[in-house]
């Protein structure tokens, strides 16, 4: 059969989109086309294929993940300041981001370009307006699915928004453009302009967005937060923050709670707000049991996968093949989750939960932490790496994020650490620690935790159930376990006790301990007493 193209739109217009001012002369712009149009578009580029249940199926190339080493923030007088430079935030000259922003202007010039004009943040008091220029049609579609779709206008003013381009095909050049390799992601917070090249990978431009809103929104009283939030039927608001792989998404995709989102917050004076009006959840080994929610979003029209790879016969999505990357994502709009938080805000969280990993079978599944625990341990960002998730990784290795996003904080941690400390102290927030990983031993050795034992924890937290239970303390982090939990067996409430030899949980814990003690002497300046004595105790 063959397909045809579709009926053109009428024309707009590069001057319309604001792309004459940056160089670029396309061929054509299709500005703010609708899913289905996007679809069109990017299945006659072969840019992805059907799923048999109506998701469009992407693949992104060499490029299966975030390509940190590549990104840059230009230095310029106004921000070099207040800029947390180093290995996160590496400095790149105004010459050569002009170098590049020319190149790919030419690049870009005599193609057909697909434009979305969205809003980065739910609150109308504090959303950004994001344009989003991509050279692909499924970028077009996941930049409209993770973003909140807003009105074109001609009177789009780049000095008051953002504008990203996306040029998959672009290759930088170290000699000439200062990067480290054809990839670049750079970042010009004067001209509020993001560049992104060499890469197909479509998390770099939502999380551009994020590193953007990070700059801006302290200057206005808000916190951004890498986290997800929900929200009860009495109205009561419950954060989650973790990194990758630790169950922000699966533990917030509540069927009892309405989502706000899953991934990007705002806390400001008067309560929390999504960034974003999709979700960007992992899908690798996703069951319909397990997460019925997400594994229902992935089955609609509109949703977009990322690397999941296709029966070649049926269409049908295989989340357990990792062939592609263990990184397989689906982008779909937030509405595709039923119990979701249209408004996309609710008011100041009454619980706050981290979120790790511990793949050394050291941390408590449940613990409450004081103010100035959960400061150290947001600083501190904890979670584990466990062998066969990467090249070379043989056993568990720690990973520090600080604050829990550390390769999307332009500012010094300490700013957030400081502006979450103020937010719990106004509000009374109650923070926990919850562990997600394994028990009775290291990873494989232990086992990890069971998803119904997490979730019956979860609840327990957010119902005030764990509120007036009687605690102990820990010897080797001095956190408050639980004494009791319904819904969980006693004796998984206190690690060491689920390990066969004691005395080999006692050196894991030590051994994790000093890395913990490690990784924190870079903020120690920066914190009270109170929180640089909030850490281990041995």
């Amino acid at each position: 059969m063959n397909v045809s193209a579709p009926d053109p739109l009428p024309a707009t217009t590069a001057a319309e989109c604001g792309l004459e001012q940056l160089g670029i002369r396309p061929r054509r712009v299709n500005w703010n086309l609708a899913p289905v149009r996007l679809y069109e578009e990017a299945l006659i580029r072969r840019e992805g294929r059907l799923a048999s249940g109506g998701a469009l199926a992407c693949s992104t190339g060499a490029h299966t993940g975030r390509s940190p080493r590549d990104k840059f923030i230009v230095r310029d007088p106004t921000s070099a300041d207040a800029i947390w430079w180093g290995d996160v935030n590496r400095p790149l000259s105004e010459a050569h981001f002009d170098a590049v922003l020319g190149d790919m202007a030419v690049y870009l010039s005599g193609r057909e370009l697909f434009v979305q004009d969205c809003f980065g943040g739910a609150d109308p008091d504090y959303r950004i307006p994001v344009r989003v220029v991509t050279e692909r049609a499924w970028h077009s579609l996941f930049s409209r699915n993770l973003l909140i779709p807003a009105p074109g206008s001609s009177a789009y003013a780049p000095d008051q928004g953002l504008t990203i381009l996306d040029a998959a095909g672009f290759r930088a050049d170290p000699s000439r453009h200062g990067t480290q390799s054809d990839v670049c992601i750079l970042v010009d917070l004067a001209r509020r302009l993001v560049l992104i090249g060499g890469t197909s990978y479509a998390g770099e431009i939502k999380k551009s967005v994020f590193t953007v809103l990070n700059y801006l929104l302290p200057q206005r009283d808000v916190l951004p937060m890498h986290c997800s939030a929900n929200i009860g039927s009495a109205g009561d608001v419950a954060l989650f923050f973790g990194l990758s792989g630790t169950g922000k998404t699966t533990l917030s995709s509540a069927p009892d709670r309405r989502l706000i989102g899953d991934d990007e917050h705002g806390w400001s004076p008067r309560g929390v707000f999504n960034f974003e009006g999709g979700c960007y959840a992992k899908m690798v080994r996703l069951s319909a049991a397990a997460e019925p929610q997400i594994y229902a979003a992935t089955c609609r029209f509109g949703t977009v996968l990322e690397n999941v790879v296709l029966d070649p016969a049926t269409g049908r999505p295989d989340f357990d093949d990792t062939s592609l990357t263990e990184n397989t994502r689906g982008a779909y709009p937030l509405a595709f989750i039923d119990n979701h938080e249209v408004s996309g805000q609710g008011g100041h969280p009454r619980t706050i939960v981290m979120l790790t990993a511990d793949a050394f079978g050291v941390m408590p599944p449940v613990a409450r932490l004081t103010t100035p625990q959960a400061l150290y341990h947001f600083l501190s960002g904890y979670t584990a790496k466990v062998a066969g998730t990467e090249r070379g990784v043989t056993e568990p290795s720690v990973v520090f994020s600080t604050c829990f996003g550390a390769p999307f904080l332009p500012l010094r941690p300490a700013v957030y650490a400081n502006f979450l400390g103020r937010r719990l102290a106004q509000h009374g927030s109650r923070v926990w620690l919850v562990n997600t990983g394994w028990t009775g031993g290291p990873y494989g050795i232990g086992r990890r935790i069971s998803l119904a034992h997490t979730r019956a924890i979860v609840s327990a937290v957010l119902s005030g159930a764990l509120d007036d239970v009687p605690t102990e303390r820990e010897p080797f982090f001095g956190l408050h376990l639980p004494k009791s939990c319904p819904g969980v067996p006693q004796d998984l409430l206190d690690p060491r006790r689920t390990w066969s030899d004691p005395a080999g949980y006692d050196a894991q814990a030590r051994r994790l301990a000093e890395m913990f003690r490690e990784n924190f002497r870079s903020f120690e300046s920066d914190v009270s007493g109170d929180v640089r004595m909030a850490g281990p105790l041995v």
